[in-house]
């Protein structure tokens, strides 16, 4: 953080964390596409899905092996995302320690062959201090997560053929239903408790996602077009 601060313009250290988000995103990108991968496989195995729900739907533990044989047999991970989202927190809790009580550089005890810019700015391009809270950053971590949410959840089980649905599928609705509503809005009020550098990782973040997303997705859908 010390070295990208050095030699940024300005010495701006928002700058300086979205440059490390960038950095973090494009060091995940394989374990990113292989969760999207997982998330279109997962809508496609869904006709197999109901079949062997409406099959085994007096005996939920049957239908969960068979489920899990089915993932299995295709190589998909349902839990892949979880992981993905987790292995980012040390990084939120460190920009959130760094910036806790202020920066002072002068303080901050780095290897002797790194630069140490002769002064920082906390401020975003001059406009957003990183060691306030803002709200309306707040806002838009909450909106952008509820984007990357609708954009990465498989799709929500349909109910049987008779119109019932299993105990797995109502859990199965009610997950989903808390990760695109509840998450975002816990997020959001996640990140105005922290700090700005929290909200800025945290959009950067999920703009990033975003845009993997959908390039992937439309390059998928335009494969299938030449195909056919």
């Amino acid at each position: 953080m010390v070295l990208l601060t050095a030699i940024l313009p300005n010495h701006d250290l928002g700058l300086a964390v979205v440059v490390l988000t960038l950095f973090v995103k494009m060091i995940l990108i394989p374990i990113s596409h292989r969760t999207i991968k997982t998330q279109k496989k997962l809508k496609e195995l869904e006709p197999e899905l109901v079949k062997i729900k409406e099959k085994h739907k007096d005996n939920q533990q049957e239908q969960a092996v068979k489920i899990m044989d089915l993932y299995k047999e295709h190589g998909v991970n349902p839990f892949s995302g979880v992981f993905l989202m987790f292995i980012q927190l040390p990084i939120i809790l460190a920009l959130y320690f760094v910036f806790r009580t202020g920066i002072d550089i002068t303080s901050v005890d780095i290897y002797s062959f790194i630069i140490k810019p002769p002064f920082i700015s906390s401020a975003l391009l001059g406009l957003i201090d990183l060691t306030k809270k803002n709200i309306f950053l707040s806002i838009l971590v909450g909106l952008t997560q509820f984007v990357q949410v609708q954009l990465s959840l498989p799709p929500t089980p349909k109910r049987l053929n008779n119109g019932e649905s299993s105990l797995s599928d109502s859990l199965a609705q009610s997950m989903n239903f808390q990760i695109k509503f509840i998450l975002p809005l816990f997020i959001m009020f996640v990140s105005y408790k922290l700090n700005t550098a929290v909200s800025i990782y945290w959009i950067v973040n999920n703009l990033f996602t975003i845009g993997h997303e959908l390039y992937v997705k439309n390059k998928a859908d335009r494969i299938v077009v030449f195909v056919k």
